[in-house]
């Protein structure tokens, strides 16, 4: 293993960063964040500070012309990052991108070309998805520890209707709950299952306090076999993050399903058996994943197929909410 290290550059000063993947990415061993970059080059310097990263820029221009970042992570509004993942790409910086990673299914498709065409690394930001816990749920669903699947249920709300001026509240920027939130439970069904969605019929509450997007959604995505996601999501609502999956002899339930402790229960004949976890810190496991395929060239854990399925089904939820129908993906 070499001792080189990935170097980030953060595009954007937004909390996601501050209080999640910056963290992650200083405590991993083979990344360091060595600029940030922001419109304005007052709120990069405070920012820097405030983090110990030793570069700020006040454009996002100068971060990708600088020669000694390798890899840029991308917490822009959702509308923007089609826009500065293809610039990152063009500029050969490898793409950390915030989920959802694009507005539908074409844009994705351009960043994905683009990144192929570069030759560069492109990941979605669904940092749950590196816990270990997943392959064991996995694992013992294979070896029919909960017998059949029947269903998915997920859920991931929280209540953040007071900030009015939040650009998850602006319609045209790809705000919305589905986007924000919704986007978990679906990919961890796709993830769980290993196979994609045949239709969606989403219900939501579009508020005109907010723009008309989607403060809570609730819908229905339908698998082979009978199998069905049932999910909510909302950004006006009490916090809950679960998700559970019933089999015909058992269930398994991980009462923090996203952000949280990452232990889970395996409950048969109604007696619950807790598998602890070593809760290492989602945001580091992310980017060592990440470190891996820059600088082992091992393949990436998600390749962009999945980028590319996960963003059809992310549209279609939404979709669905608009037309007030059932959607039929394939």
């Amino acid at each position: 293993m070499s001792d080189k290290k990935v170097r980030w550059g953060i595009m954007s000063t937004a909390s996601i960063g501050k209080r999640s993947v910056i963290p992650g990415i200083q405590e991993s061993e083979r990344n360091e964040v060595v600029a940030v970059a922001s419109r304005s080059l007052e709120n990069a310097k405070s920012f820097a500070n405030e983090l110990g990263i030793a570069k700020a820029y006040g454009s996002y221009e100068e971060l990708l012309n600088d020669p000694e970042i390798d890899a840029v992570y991308i917490p822009l509004p959702n509308h923007l990052h089609k826009e500065w993942t293809i610039k990152a790409a063009e500029a050969g910086k490898h793409i950390l991108c915030e989920k959802p990673i694009a507005l539908d299914e074409d844009e994705a498709k351009e960043m994905v070309e683009a990144c192929e065409k570069a030759g560069v690394v492109l990941a979605e930001a669904f940092m749950y998805r590196h816990q270990k816990r997943y392959e064991d749920i996995k694992k013992r669903i294979k070896n029919g520890e909960i017998g059949e699947i029947r269903g998915i249920h997920g859920v991931f709300t929280f209540n953040n209707a007071g900030d009015y001026n939040n650009i998850r509240y602006k319609k045209e920027w790809g705000g919305g709950s589905i986007y924000d939130v919704g986007c978990y439970p679906i990919s961890a069904a796709r993830l769980i299952l290993e196979e994609e969605p045949q239709a969606v019929t989403t219900h939501a509450f579009f508020s005109p306090e907010h723009d008309h997007v989607d403060m809570m959604a609730s819908g229905l995505m339908e698998f082979s076999n009978g199998v069905a996601l049932t999910f909510d999501c909302a950004m006006w609502a009490e916090f809950r993050n679960e998700l559970e999956i019933l089999g015909s002899d058992g269930r398994i339930v991980l009462k923090a399903a996203f952000l949280g402790d990452q232990s889970y229960e395996i409950i048969k004949g109604g007696k619950p058996e807790t598998v602890p976890d070593d809760n290492i810190n989602s945001y580091k496991l992310q980017a060592d994943s990440f470190a891996e395929s820059v600088l082992d060239r091992k393949p990436v854990k998600f390749p962009f197929d999945d980028i590319l399925k996960n963003m059809r089904a992310v549209k279609a939820a939404l979709e669905s909410a608009e037309k007030r129908e059932r959607i039929i993906l394939n």
